[in-house]
């Protein structure tokens, strides 16, 4: 069974992007995330991260439609 929540590196690695990147997306609400423990370390939930991923995806598609009809 794959654990719930994704430490900042797991989702580093996961996404292939620098750690400064993943903090950027918590930071700007754009992937959500949740602080635990005394020390704050940041978590991701596994779903959190799918839905930020196809999120993304749509993004990207909505980009190349409107760029083709552009040249249409």
């Amino acid at each position: 069974m794959e654990p719930r929540f994704l430490s900042l590196a797991d989702v580093c690695e996961v996404l292939q992007v620098p750690m400064p990147t993943v903090r950027a997306l918590v930071r700007s609400g754009e992937l959500r995330a949740i602080q635990i423990g005394g020390k704050g370390t940041w978590r991701v939930e596994r779903t959190a991260l799918e839905s930020y991923i196809e999120h993304r995806y749509a993004v990207e598609e909505q980009r190349l439609r409107e760029g083709a009809q552009a040249r249409d």
